[in-house]
């Protein structure tokens, strides 16, 4: 298997909650996958629960939950939220292709929101810290 795309979203859904997912599969674009699933089966607020909770434990188990950023994790979510709502795809590779910018030009997009360096920021990687520059809708 060489990316996440080689896996249907159930099994790639399932692979992650039961951290059975190759750690190399996990890119940026894997975690914005894992964001649309859970946005289209669950909705936005069990979305995010969802894939923080997953997150955090599958870097709890590979022993890097120190990588596991809170702000960055919902921000994130709620980025693809707010683009599945301008979106006309139905399934994750055509939506990542109508806005690459989430895939290419993430930070430049959480940077609209964020003065404050929430990748570096202790208290960003615990609790989520809201923008102080654009809030989310």
């Amino acid at each position: 298997m060489h990316t996440h795309l080689d896996l249907d979203d159930a099994s790639f859904e399932n692979q992650f909650r039961n951290l059975a997912l190759s750690p190399n599969l996990f890119t940026h674009e894997a975690h914005l996958r894992l964001a649309w699933i859970h946005l289209e089966k669950y909705g936005e607020k069990q979305a995010i629960e969802n894939v923080c909770s997953q997150i955090l434990n599958f870097t709890s188990v590979l022993g890097q939950e120190d990588k596991f950023n809170r702000t960055l994790t919902i921000a994130g979510v709620k980025a693809v939220h707010h683009f599945r709502q301008k979106s006309v795809s139905n399934n994750f590779l055509d939506f990542i292709k109508e806005f690459p910018r989430l895939n290419y030009n993430f930070k430049e997009l959480i940077a609209h929101h964020y003065g404050l360096n929430i990748y570096n920021d202790e208290k960003a990687k615990k609790v989520f810290v809201e923008p102080d520059l654009i809030p989310f809708d």
